[in-house]
């Protein structure tokens, strides 16, 4: 089982939408079960599930203080793989879930705001020293903003060549508890989705890879 925390300082950076595209985006592909755990007090993933008429992917509940026991129980059930969503606020929480993580996602809008909150993200993944990518959301079509964000944060880690563009069908699928992939399976929007999670499962090879050329 791989396990990705999606994890932002910035509220409204679309952690929750990015959480619940590529969860149900794995499902669609196969990687079944994919389970979500909805760590953010805001309930906002729970809420987009509550309503959903499918019921994968599963929604799990834990607490900070039984999640490592709930993340072992769910590998031996023989979960494929575990989207963490977060509380937009750097804590100690945060930390003890990036701990957990094979994999940490920090999804980022292309704005001085966004740039200028994500250093404690970063401390925080370095501290653990967990792998992390960025990914940026919400971003208006060829902006010399998107790109200069792109620059930015090339500095610090990993970028992912698929930008999540701002697309209103994002936000107006998540209402009826669905994704685009559900409600447009040939949109724009629904082929960001499929390449982002070729992206994301492709640095999870990566890793396998380089920790087999190590013990070599």
């Amino acid at each position: 089982m791989k396990t990705i925390v999606i994890a932002s300082q910035k509220g409204g950076s679309s952690k929750t939408t990015l959480v619940a595209h590529l969860a149900v985006a794995a499902e669609q592909n196969n990687i079944s079960p994919t389970v979500l755990i909805d760590m953010d007090p805001q309930s906002s993933l729970s809420s987009w599930w509550n309503v959903r008429e499918n019921n994968m992917p599963a929604l799990a509940v834990s607490n900070l203080k039984d999640l490592p026991e709930k993340i072992k129980a769910l590998k031996e059930a023989g979960v494929k793989l575990l989207i963490i969503d977060t509380p937009p606020a750097i804590t100690d929480a945060i930390y003890e879930v990036v701990k957990l993580a094979d994999l940490v996602i920090v999804p980022t809008r292309p704005s001085p705001h966004d740039l200028r909150a994500i250093g404690s993200t970063i401390d925080i993944i370095q501290k653990v020293k967990c792998s992390f990518i960025f990914i940026i959301t919400q971003a208006k079509p060829n902006t010399r903003l998107t790109i200069q964000t792109i620059a930015t944060l090339s500095e610090h880690g990993t970028v992912s060549p698929i930008i999540i563009h701002d697309r209103v069908d994002y936000a107006s699928s998540m209402i009826d508890g669905k994704t685009v992939m559900e409600t447009d399976k040939k949109g724009k929007s629904s082929q960001e989705i499929e390449k982002l999670l070729s992206f994301v499962l492709a640095r999870f090879q990566n890793k396998m890879k380089n920790k087999k050329k190590e013990i070599l």
